[in-house]
C-alpha cells in the first residue's frame, strides 16, 4: 500500500518555506515621503522663482529695446538734418535774415528735439572723441599719423553712434591715432630700497 502511495505522488508532506517580508515602519515610511515630497516642493518653488525672474528679464528687455529699430530709423533722419545745416556755410548763417534766418532755426530746433527726444526713450551718444578705441562701440574708417596722441586714440569723429540700454544702435565713425606713443602702461617694478632686503631670512 505504502507502494501505491508512492506511485501516486502520497508521501510524507514537505513543507514549502514561505519567505516573510520584513515589516516596515509606518513612521519612518512616512518620514521618507514627507522628505521627498518637501524635495520636490522645494524644486517647484525654485523653477517657478527662476522662471520669474527670467519673465520680468524678458519684459525689461522688451520694454528698453521695443524701439530699438524705430531709433535707428530716427537717427537717420537725424543725421539728414544735420547735414542740412552743414551744407549752409557758418558765415552764412550768422548773417542769415529773414526766410533763410528762419529756415535754419527751423532745422536746428528739429534736430535739436529729435535727439532729446531719443533721449528720452533711452538712446543715448556714444563718447567717442579721446576715447582709447574700443571696437564693440567704434568703426574705425582711417588712422591719423600723429605722434602728439597716443595710439590707438580716437581723433576724429565722422558720424556719431548712439546706444540704447547696453546694446549699440550704431557704432560711432571714428579716425583713430597712430604713430604716437603707447599709452602708459603701470609699472611693475619692485619700490626704491627692496633690493637691500634681505632674502637670507
Amino acid at each position: 500500500m505504502s507502494d501505491e502511495n508512492a506511485a501516486q505522488g502520497e508521501g510524507p508532506e514537505t513543507e514549502i518555506p514561505v519567505t516573510e517580508t520584513p515589516e516596515v515602519d509606518p513612521i519612518e515610511a512616512l518620514t521618507a515621503e514627507n522628505a521627498d515630497l518637501k524635495d520636490k516642493l522645494l524644486r517647484s518653488v525654485a523653477e517657478m522663482e527662476n522662471l520669474r525672474k527670467r519673465n520680468e528679464r524678458d519684459v525689461a528687455d522688451t520694454r528698453s529695446y521695443a524701439i530699438a529699430g524705430f531709433a535707428r530709423d530716427m537717427l537717420s533722419a537725424t543725421d539728414a538734418l544735420n547735414r542740412a545745416l552743414l551744407v549752409v556755410p557758418a558765415e552764412t548763417r550768422e548773417n542769415a535774415d529773414g526766410t533763410l534766418k528762419s529756415l535754419i532755426e527751423g532745422i536746428e530746433l528739429a534736430e535739436r528735439e529729435t535727439q532729446r527726444l531719443l533721449a528720452k526713450h533711452g538712446v543715448k551718444q556714444i563718447e567717442a572723441a579721446g576715447q582709447k578705441f574700443d571696437p564693440h562701440k567704434h568703426q574705425a574708417m582711417f588712422e591719423v599719423p600723429n605722434p602728439q596722441v597716443p595710439e590707438g586714440i580716437v581723433v576724429q569723429v565722422v558720424q556719431e553712434g548712439f546706444i540704447i540700454g547696453d546694446r549699440v544702435l550704431r557704432p560711432a565713425m571714428v579716425g583713430v591715432a597712430k604713430g604716437g606713443a603707447a599709452a602708459p602702461v603701470a609699472s611693475e617694478a619692485p619700490e626704491e630700497g627692496a633690493e637691500g632686503v634681505d632674502k637670507s631670512a
